[in-house]
């Protein structure tokens, strides 16, 4: 081997066994986060494709919806897109209290590496930086991003296209680190080295994005797709469910399809976790969908159709700091019942009776904008209403929400 051959094996060492290589589109812990449905958010997909693809000059993209409408999959998508062009520089996919995939500081490292193995050029020229200063790799996000990427990116001198996508912001680390984040793809983003960023629409992201210096894709529920999506997985579980031999199509009958569409609010992880609930192959899927259809209180355990659904909803309840106070807000808000009957509830209403401010509670509660729609308009500030209807559910049920249970 000569010199060069050498110095880029020993900087791609270094590089791998500092990298979050489980963070990567395609590796082996992806099969817990399938790509979208055959035949769906196509409309979003088709909007990364013309970001991507668009010759003029760009901003990086942030892509934010609340828990459960399928950002990750979206994410997952676009990056095998992306990959069967050509054009995919890097993944990373954070995981809240994984090891590595959590960890903000393997970043950078883990991008580098992945472009690393798909262009030669940006590879001969990120190799002598690394295998001279191997410390690179453990260096400030900032330090980082200019060290592995940009500089020998601009070095590499390539004009090929690129996209870093960057998934599940709000579970890394901290919130600081998750605002140096996006900084850092504000100050990385070109023509031809573009960022997507993919988070839940948390006030301090919020905060940390001024408004002409990216490019937003708020995703929403899709009843439509929701219902294309049930009816295919439930299909094939009647085609390979050995307890289905002798069902006849169609099954279940579509009104119970369009119940469930109904009790999705949009949201792809209430069809998901019921398609998951009642293909169990160890148990009869006509028995476990009459449990979800009848399920108004239950367990959380292994056998509950929401146990999924309710760790997520509890992990973002906890995320709050105000922890007491939290409660004491979801408390009122759950005793006036006939508030669930309108299309918002109101924050002036609960500041009364708690003898809290206003502006208290709103700071509190917008750290759920993952569960919360708060309105843009000043004139609404104090009117908030929940995103999914099973939130509500679940806040209802003291077996299913525990400690948040009013």
């Amino acid at each position: 081997m000569s010199t060069s051959e050498l110095r880029i094996e020993a900087a791609m060492r270094i590089l791998h066994d500092v990298a979050a290589n489980e963070a990567s589109h395609d590796s082996g812990e992806s099969y817990g986060r399938p790509p979208c449905h055959r035949d769906t958010r196509k409309g979003y997909l088709d909007h990364l494709h013309a970001w991507s693809c668009s010759t003029e000059d760009s901003k990086p993209l942030w892509m934010h919806g609340p828990a459960g409408t399928g950002k990750s999959a979206i994410a997952q998508s676009f990056c095998e897109q992306l990959h069967a062009r050509g054009w995919l520089g890097g993944g990373f996919f954070f995981k809240r209290g994984h090891p590595s995939r959590s960890n903000a500081l393997k970043l950078f490292p883990s991008l580098a590496y992945q472009l690393a193995t798909v262009c030669s050029q940006f590879r001969a020229a990120l190799a002598p930086r690394v295998a001279n200063d191997p410390a690179l790799v453990g260096k400030s996000l900032s330090i980082q991003l200019q060290t592995l990427i940009l500089e020998p990116y601009h070095d590499a001198g390539s004009n090929h296209p690129f996209v870093m996508v960057i998934d599940g912001l709000d579970e890394c680390d901290s919130e600081d680190l998750q605002q140096q984040i996006m900084c850092c793809a504000m100050d990385a983003h070109s023509s031809s080295l573009r960022f997507l960023v993919v988070s839940r629409p948390e006030s301090h992201i919020h905060a940390a994005v001024p408004p002409t210096s990216f490019d937003q894709l708020v995703i929403k529920g899709s009843f439509p797709d929701i219902q294309r999506y049930l009816v295919d997985e439930f299909e094939h579980i009647r085609i390979t469910h050995e307890a289905m031999l002798e069902i006849i199509h169609p099954w279940p009958d579509y009104n119970l399809i369009n119940t469930l569409v109904e009790k999705s609010s949009g949201h792809f992880i209430y069809a998901a976790t019921v398609i998951k609930f009642v293909g169990d192959r160890d148990w009869n899927p006509l028995e476990r969908l009459d449990i979800v259809i009848e399920a108004g209180e239950p367990d959380v355990d292994s056998n509950s159709p929401f146990a999924v659904l309710d760790q997520l909803y509890i992990q973002i309840l906890k995320a709050v700091p105000s922890q007491s106070q939290l409660r004491r807000i979801l408390a009122i808000a759950s005793a006036q019942k006939e508030i669930w009957l309108l299309p918002h509830f109101s924050v002036a209403h609960i500041a009364q009776i708690l003898q809290i401010k206003s502006t208290n509670i709103h700071l509190t509660l917008c750290r759920l904008r993952s569960v919360i729609w708060i309105p843009k308009t000043d004139g609404e500030k104090n009117l908030f209403s929940w995103h999914h209807a099973s939130f509500l559910d679940f806040l209802n049920d003291p077996e299913r929400a525990g400690e948040f249970h009013p």
